[in-house]
């Protein structure tokens, strides 16, 4: 995945990084720590990968930094992208966090939506708020919707609750008073008295991260804020303090849930935006690579050791979300942010197989991590996972994993299965691993089918683009249980997040809900509030030192038919907007509707309720090399001979040759079976599937129907 020179632009450049052209990019996951680190001058891609380190997860940035031939203080840039923000909310393990709202609200964070998204479930639960009752406290003070004060702030009453505070050991606050989307001055005031009264403490208001309205939505998008905010904070001024300690002197990004970059110090006060920044930046490497390879759409699957995440491209585009259910539609907690839309499960390669009611077999969510981690990377797990199944059956090398710097342990992998899942259901240990797989393919073609079934899509016409260290394995079963008939292994899967953080642009959105009829809306009015949006943006250019990069700007609004209650956002191209066309407005939204839903109503009459506007810095991409030619026959140098794999739940095995990707030609073709090892993933090919290899050095699946 070398690629050609570039030349970077990036914020508030020093004097060391004018005269230094690499950038680093790093992806921490549950089980490993990837690092990309790309070379303008020479146009060559530096590859490390490392187990993550949970106790200081920085120093497994800095170990894959030292596998990948890298140095800090050569790089111009550091990407990052972290779990960080979502394992903490979803594990629970944040701060000792308070809420302040207006009088009379303060139940609104818990009764929530009042939805019940299963009605025959008699076991149903309600989500469970992250900021229990009796550490929510109202203060006097009311807006209206127009955002005119109806009832002043009564500062005494902040005082009162400081004071309730203090004994609490409270570590953060967050702060959401109603309307404040429409005049943020009460949050700002209570803002500042609190934080003059516990000056440690991390403070948020809900108006920094939600110009919408929906005050359930904005109270638990603030309240997740805050509940990580402490974690996240200090995780990312530690790197900021190990970087400067290595003599790094550029820039210190983070990306966003969007794909897009934003800096440390914004990451450090608004981390509810880094909840999906790794598995996006998956996405728009999937982006780029579609780019590159001249493919309109395509489903991005990420399979690592903890998790399978699925988005979606779609006409070019990275589809995205004004929010989401973290946790899932059921009892999840709603964030409203733009985000990339995607949908995890939690099975990866660490993800451990066990038996529930009736011996049925589940695997996941609980994952070993990388410590102890599978039973076979010998560090003291037992249980059962999806890789030590890989490992029995025949798809993965004891002696070539990761290159060979880790060598499995075949005989403890074996014991975990047949221990725990093939002597509990009368199973011989290959068909209880291929059970595991099986079940785990199920489960992830699950997400694959979320991000586009409800979207409208028919995942059955997109090619899945897989990556990931684990991804390649499962590509060809999971394209099989979706129907898709084309699989993409890109060049180097496993460091594919880290390497699309070198494809990610510096991007701001703003949101500001604005309700009023399509038929009637006055364009002047509508432009005015665009252009206090982009020149926001502009303004956040700015301070991050990158008022030099092209820019690109992108208007849209939330819609619905008069009488609905949510609504789908659609792009408004400015052409449409500069000839004030509002027929072809509602036929935008009549089709976006119709995609989504299967229906619409043209002759009804539509509304706006919001409008965003997102700006992007574009920063400098790394272009994508091409490979050498070869014949349709593979080189000799590639072949590495065979082994036994089974394919099925069988006991039959099946003699599979085995390749050496980094050998592979352009032109080279592959009839299934096969396996195509490379240091950090390996490529299944199924019997009936036929590989070929692209120009690029992407590897291309034609899925058997066999």
């Amino acid at each position: 995945m070398t690629s050609k020179p570039q030349t970077a632009r990036n914020r508030a450049p020093s004097a060391r990084s004018r005269t230094t052209s690499i950038r680093l990019a790093a992806d921490i996951g549950g089980t490993f720590t990837d690092v990309a680190a790309f070379d303008e001058k020479s146009g060559r891609m530096l590859l490390g990968k490392t187990l993550s380190t949970p106790r200081r997860l920085v120093d497994g940035i800095s170990e894959a930094v030292a596998k990948a031939g890298a140095e800090y203080r050569a790089a111009s840039i550091f990407l990052h992208g972290s779990t960080i923000a979502i394992n903490t909310m979803l594990e629970r393990s944040g701060a000792k966090t308070a809420l302040i709202t207006t009088e009379g609200f303060r139940d609104v964070y818990e009764i929530g939506r009042i939805n019940r998204p299963d009605a025959y479930n008699l076991y149903f639960k309600k989500h469970e708020p992250l900021i229990r009752r009796s550490l929510r406290f109202e203060v006097r003070e009311r807006l209206t919707a127009e955002g005119d004060v109806h009832i002043p702030l009564d500062e005494a009453s902040v005082h009162a609750v400081c004071d309730s505070l203090e004994p609490l050991g409270i570590e953060a606050v967050a702060i959401m008073f109603l309307h404040s989307y429409r005049n943020p001055a009460h949050e700002m005031r209570v803002k500042e008295i609190v934080q003059q009264r516990f000056p440690n403490a991390f403070v948020s208001a809900s108006h920094e991260l939600s110009q919408e309205y929906r005050e359930y939505e904005r109270c638990s998008t603030v309240a997740a804020n805050a509940f990580i905010g402490p974690r996240v904070s200090n995780y990312v001024a530690g790197i900021d303090e190990h970087l400067k300690g290595e003599s790094f002197a550029g820039s210190f990004l983070l990306v966003q849930s969007t794909g897009g970059l934003y800096e440390s110090a914004q990451a450090r006060e608004q981390c509810i935006r880094m909840l999906e920044s790794g598995p996006a930046a998956g996405v728009i490497g999937a982006q780029a690579l579609c780019n590159a390879i001249g493919l309109q759409d395509a489903i991005a699957f990420d399979m690592g050791g903890t998790t399978a995440k699925a988005g979606v491209i779609y006409k070019g585009e990275a589809l995205t979300t004004g929010g989401a259910m973290v946790g899932g539609y059921e009892t999840g907690l709603a964030v409203q942010i733009p985000m990339i839309d995607i949908f995890e499960v939690g099975t990866g390669g660490g993800s451990i197989a066990w038996l529930g009611e009736g011996n049925a077999l589940h695997v996941g969510p609980v994952s070993a991590g990388a410590e102890p981690g599978p039973a076979c990377y010998g560090r003291g797990g037992t249980a059962p996972t999806v890789t030590d199944a890989n490992l029995i059956l025949g798809r993965l090398d004891p002696e070539r994993f990761l290159g060979g710097e880790m060598a499995l342990d075949v005989e403890a992998a074996k014991n975990a299965v047949d221990n725990k899942i093939g002597k509990p259901l009368k199973l011989n240990t290959v068909e209880a691993a291929a059970g595991v797989l099986r079940i785990a393919a199920t489960t992830m073609s699950l997400a694959v089918r979320t991000v586009t079934t409800e979207r409208g899509l028919d995942a059955a016409a997109f090619p899945l683009i897989a990556y990931g260290g684990a991804g390649p394995l499962h590509a060809s079963a999971i394209a099989r249980e979706i129907g898709t008939a084309r699989v993409i292994i890109p060049r180097a899967p496993g460091h594919f997040c880290a390497f699309g953080m070198l494809f990610a642009d510096l991007r701001y959105d703003f949101v500001r809900t604005w309700p009023g009829r399509l038929a009637t809306v006055d364009f002047a009015a509508m432009e005015k509030i665009y252009g206090e949006l982009i020149a926001e943006g502009g303004s956040a250019l700015e301070r991050a030192g990158a008022g030099n990069l092209k820019r690109r700007i992108t208007r849209s609004a939330d819609m619905r038919y008069v009488g609905q209650e949510h609504a789908v956002t659609i792009e408004l191209p400015e052409a449409l907007f500069r000839k004030q066309d509002r027929g072809g407005i509602k036929k935008a939204f009549d089709a976006e509707h119709q995609l989504r839903y299967g229906t619409c109503a043209p002759n009804e009459p539509a509304e706006i309720v919001s409008l965003r506007a997102t700006v992007t810095g574009v920063m400098k991409k790394p272009a994508l090399e091409r490979i050498a030619k070869g014949s349709a026959a593979p080189p000799k140098a590639a072949t590495l001979g065979t082994r036994m794999v089974s394919f099925d739940n069988r006991k039959a095995v099946v003699k599979t040759p085995i390749f050496i990707r980094e050998a592979l030609k352009a032109g080279n073709r592959i009839a299934g079976p096969a396996l195509i090892e490379e240091h950090a993933s390996t490529t299944v090919v199924f019997p009936g599937d036929r590989l070929s290899v692209d120009p690029y050095g992407n590897l291309l699946i034609d899925i058997g129907r066999g």
